[in-house]
């Protein structure tokens, strides 16, 4: 048996322990060594906690489990919450543990994976509800085809009263200079933070939420509530140059819509996104509409309402849009809160709640629908491709022709590997909320009600899908996915009646709730208390977040776990979730 040492120095220097020993050329046992002793101290940080001042207890880990892995006695039953930690483990086990760790651990010296090959693309999805109708995706061949995004070195956007003295005339000074050189990466911190150049990077120069004049217009933070940073920048754009002496406004992003701001003004990557992106967009498009262009307008939204279509249902409802005004589609982006977007291929009038990326590396299904297996990093390179590129390529069955590639580009292989490392190292903000005696009440709540039954700590997700109503799982379903056969009750529209639609909605993870909102599959509701208001099951009852495009009175239904609790235990529960 291994014990695991404290180790001596930081996490960053073990992983450079682990990154130096897959270099080393010696002897496969001084190697073996290497890695175990790496290992152990990883696991230290991993389970220890950064313990750095404790004493370790011998005695309170020398069992085993029962399949002879390590197994840690001083943990909350509810929680799986560590508390201090010695720990025992079999030599051999570590040294597997190592060579995983070892093959994560390096950065450049790992192939990168193909992001789009035929075999990877036709296996990585969970089949639509109607399994014929399935999205066929371009093939590997048309994928690669595709011309390569740049990554150009952008620059910070301001709030015009926030903006140093000379800056824009010192970008107008500035060369282009492209940021994202794959030769330059040696290590797995330099891919880490080469990704945070991509999940920064733009992808559009032209006006889709805001403008430049926009984001120069002291006003439009006062009209829409666009979140400024504490430092004063405005975290959802970047100034680029591209051509010298030209400062262009990007967007759309990975940051435009997975950067959360707090209330203090801390900036938050990969978060659920509150940036009112879809209000804005309808603000801008009144103002087009104001310079006398509401037929061409109107035309143009229409069209891309299209998008939104499911041919093969009946009674789709995203046909509606193409019998609404323009004031009526434009009230239906007003009516979209911060922390929920149409994106593309979701709905117009069932728009989905902006997920949070910190802990994806955990998630095992991808999109509310769980469309998307997560297997390994290049399922999330292939998920990142097609939202932001791909999913417009796709076609339906023979319902529509194969689309035309004209315009399209691609992220190269290499930035979204570097994407995917910098999403699978995000850490939440430290947690305000103490462990208090009402949050340890709260948390005795959480273990009676069997909320770890789908909440499963300490992930607070299961990693399963949920059918909704309305749909019966394919029998070769319960062989191939992670299925829980619980009914929870929740809106099944978005899972049956959108090109996401497989039918199923998957467990949501509970950690971070307390930097997170609107909650729902809609965000419908805009905080914990609401979500946990049985007044949200009235159809009298008027939603605190997404209300529908029309803003009515109606039932936020489904999910009743807790809505019959005391007053005084729903409050205990919800201390305790703000903790996690």
């Amino acid at each position: 048996m291994a014990r695991i040492q404290k180790p001596s120095g930081s996490p960053a220097a073990v992983l450079t322990t682990l990154e130096g020993t897959g270099k080393k050329t010696s002897k496969a046992r001084n190697t073996t060594i290497t890695i175990t002793m790496a290992v152990q101290q990883l696991l230290y940080f991993r389970i220890g906690g950064f313990l750095e001042e404790e004493e370790w207890n011998q005695d309170d880990f020398k069992e085993q489990s029962n399949d002879g892995g390590p197994r840690a006695h001083n943990r909350s039953k509810t929680t799986g919450q560590i508390r201090q930690d010695q720990f025992y483990c079999p030599e051999e086990i570590l040294v597997r543990i190592g060579v995983l760790l070892l093959l994560a651990a390096v950065g450049s010296d790992g192939k990168v994976p193909r992001t789009w090959t035929d075999a990877s693309v036709a296996t990585m999805e969970v089949p639509l509800a109607n399994a014929k109708y399935s999205p066929i995706h371009i093939t590997e061949k048309t994928y690669y085809e595709l011309p390569t995004r740049t990554v150009y070195q952008s620059y910070p956007v301001y709030h015009p009263n926030r903006e140093p003295a000379g800056f824009m005339q010192w970008l107008e000074r500035q060369e282009p200079r492209i940021a994202f050189d794959p030769e330059a990466l040696k290590t797995r911190r330099d891919w880490i933070e080469a990704g945070s150049l991509v999940f920064n990077a733009p992808v559009s120069y032209s006006p889709v939420f805001f403008s430049a004049k926009d984001l120069r217009d002291p006003s439009f933070f006062e009209r829409l509530g666009m979140p400024v940073a504490k430092d004063g920048t405005i975290p959802f754009a970047r100034w680029v140059i591209r051509r010298k002496g030209q400062v262009e406004l990007g967007s759309m992003g990975c940051n435009t819509c997975h950067t959360r701001v707090l209330p203090d003004g801390t900036v938050i990557p990969g978060a659920q996104g509150n940036n009112p992106g879809d209000r804005q967009g309808a603000a801008m498009l009144r103002q087009t509409a104001s310079a006398g262009s509401s037929a061409q307008l109107l035309t143009r939204l229409l069209r891309f309402a299209k998008q939104f279509e499911v041919p093969w249902i009946e009674n789709d409802p995203n046909r509606r849009a193409q019998t609404m005004s323009l004031e009526e589609l434009l009230a239906a982006g007003d009516a979209i809160p911060p922390g929920v977007t149409a994106r593309s291929h979701t709905s117009m009038l069932l728009p989905p709640q902006i997920p949070d990326l910190i802990g994806v590396k955990d998630r095992r299904f991808l999109d509310h629908t769980g469309l998307v297996l997560h297997r390994d990093i290049g399922d999330l390179m292939r998920y990142s491709a097609l939202v932001q590129d791909a999913v417009g390529l796709a076609r339906y069955r023979e319902i529509q022709p194969e689309p035309s590639t004209r315009g399209s580009v691609r992220y190269t292989d290499e930035q979204l590997y570097a994407l995917a490392l910098y999403l699978y190292s995000l850490t939440p903000p430290k947690n305000p909320n103490q462990f208090s005696a009402e949050a340890a009440k709260g948390e005795r709540i959480f273990e009676r009600e069997g909320c770890a039954g789908c909440h499963t700590p300490p992930l607070y997700t299961n990693n399963k899908l949920i059918p909704v109503d309305g749909f019966k799982p394919p029998a070769d379903h319960l062989e191939r996915f992670d299925i829980l056969l619980t009914p929870v009750g929740s809106d099944p529209r978005y899972a049956l009646q959108t090109r996401k639609g497989t039918g199923y909605y998957k467990v949501p993870s509970l950690k971070g709730v307390w930097y997170r909102g609107p909650f729902g599959h809609h965000g419908s509701a805009a905080t914990l208390e609401d979500w946990l208001d049985p007044a949200r099951l009235s159809n009298s009852y008027r939603p605190t977040g997404y209300a529908g495009p029309d803003g009515r009175e109606r039932a936020v239904k489904g999910h009743e776990f807790g809505l019959s609790l005391s007053s005084a235990d729903r409050t205990a529960l919800i201390a305790f979730l703000r903790t996690l």
